[in-house]
């Protein structure tokens, strides 16, 4: 192993390094953070949203069936087959010429299949009590099935004061098609998608999930504190017309030459190229000995595909010495191109929330944060997550296998054999409404914004 080497000044340089760190997080503005702790409900709000219709669920105070510290709370969606709406409001502030860090945990214990784990961040003022699909949009939900779990939502919005939805991120997944992170921005009252697909966390424990919006227009997306994505607004959602466009006026000139490969000038067809047959007598033919020229006529060998029939001659190819590659039109300035150098600011942001349906319940969410500075974001991970990971996991694995032993007992492996039942758990198995049968589909389009 190689000898570390310190000079005198290194004990000065490591204390001015942690000084400095130390400080740097001191000067992060936090404008919303949330453990969950005693007294959550004074900051939370839980929507009336449902309530009318018996379809609204309850969010349990718990640190989960599996967890690396039973006195790390969040809150958990409890009741399958409902819609979930909770809110909190913070000072409203303007990320204007300021990192904005949006972050938080997120655990799927039910295995999740079909459903969405996202937050949002909303502008504006909005009536705690009534937010929900009609906050931003008025839609009305169609169950079908997923593909996997069988049962999707499938959310038509109309325009209902989109402006107070500004960001909606998080992980979504449906079936085998959708495992994604939802990266939504509200631009000019119309809400976009992230273009790239950033994959989500699919298992049962703890993740954290961090967005960051820099005032050089450029986001970074991190997953427990791993940098999964990043880029710019310009290019990586559609919120504005593009920079440059193909020019819409030019044509290919008319002697442009493009083509790569040519007829060889100098390639002569072989004399009497024309004169050989496609097919030939089968020289290997016989003719059978039962054969009876006055019963069955006169024995005529069959023919065969002739080896020196090459097909219509064509003269062998060259490059083509006047090629001039494939015609492209120049790019322009687009006329329709208006920068906007505030294209990442929102500028009242006010609420976090959480707005979803869910077919199977069980998500905790934990540990919200929304401030300024992504090194305290990384910081607030690892004293939460970070810490408990390993023990949550142990936790996990101890309670998954013994759920396998106890399935086992019960569902001996003869006796599957003889009936030719899998080993999957009935309970676990989501309800197939015969209704919704022809409504399987792919493409989920959910709750969204």
């Amino acid at each position: 192993m190689a000898n570390r080497t310190f000079s005198a000044n290194t004990p000065h340089i490591i204390s001015s390094f942690v000084l400095f760190s130390l400080i740097a997080v001191a000067s992060a503005e936090v404008f919303f953070e949330e453990r969950f702790h005693d007294g959550w409900e004074n900051r939370w709000v839980k929507s009336d949203w449902k309530n009318d219709e018996n379809m609204a669920g309850e969010w349990n105070y718990t640190s989960g069936k599996w967890n690396g510290d039973p006195n790390d709370k969040g809150i958990q969606t409890s009741e399958d087959y409902r819609f979930y709406a909770i809110s909190a409001k913070f000072p409203e502030f303007s990320n204007k010429d300021k990192t904005l860090v949006f972050q938080f945990s997120v655990k799927h214990e039910q295995k999740l299949d079909c459903g969405g784990g996202y937050m949002k961040l909303l502008s504006g003022d909005i009536d705690q009590k009534k937010f929900g699909g009609d906050t931003p949009y008025r839609f009305s939900p169609v169950l079908f099935i997923c593909f996997c779990c069988c049962i999707l939502i499938y959310a038509i919005y109309t325009d209902l004061s989109i402006s107070q939805c500004s960001i909606m991120f998080g992980p979504d997944i449906c079936g085998y098609s959708t495992k994604k992170v939802h990266a939504i921005l509200n631009y000019n009252k119309i809400n976009h998608l992230l273009k790239e697909d950033v994959p989500c966390e699919t298992d049962q424990l703890s993740h954290v999930y961090t967005f960051v919006l820099r005032p050089d227009a450029t986001y970074s997306i991190l997953i427990d504190n791993v940098e999964k994505k990043s880029g710019s607004l310009y290019s990586d959602w559609d919120l504005l017309p593009p920079k440059t466009i193909k020019d819409p006026e030019a044509k290919k000139p008319e002697d442009w030459d493009d083509k790569e490969y040519i007829p060889d000038p100098e390639d002569k067809k072989p004399e009497g190229y024309d004169n050989i047959p496609e097919e030939i007598t089968d020289p290997d033919a016989k003719k059978p000995e039962d054969w009876d020229d006055e019963e069955d006529g006169e024995w005529t060998a069959p023919t065969i595909p002739n080896p020196e029939y090459k097909g219509p001659w064509k003269p062998k190819k060259i490059k083509n010495p006047n090629y001039q590659g494939k015609w492209k039109a120049p790019i322009i300035d687009n006329p329709d191109f208006k920068d906007d150098p505030y294209l990442y600011v929102y500028p009242n942001l006010k609420y976090v929330g959480v707005e979803l349906w869910q077919v199977k319940s069980g998500t905790l969410f934990d540990n919200v944060l929304v401030c300024d500075d992504v090194e305290y974001a990384k910081k607030l991970a690892e004293e939460t997550w970070g810490k408990n990971k390993d023990a949550e996991k142990a936790a996990f694995e101890e309670v998954e296998n013994k759920r396998i032993e106890e399935l086992a007992e019960e569902d001996p492996v003869d006796s599957d054999a003889e009936d030719g039942d899998s080993d999957v758990d009935d309970t676990e198995r989501p309800e197939i409404k015969k209704d919704d049968a022809d409504e399987i589909d792919d493409e989920d389009v959910k709750d969204e914004l």
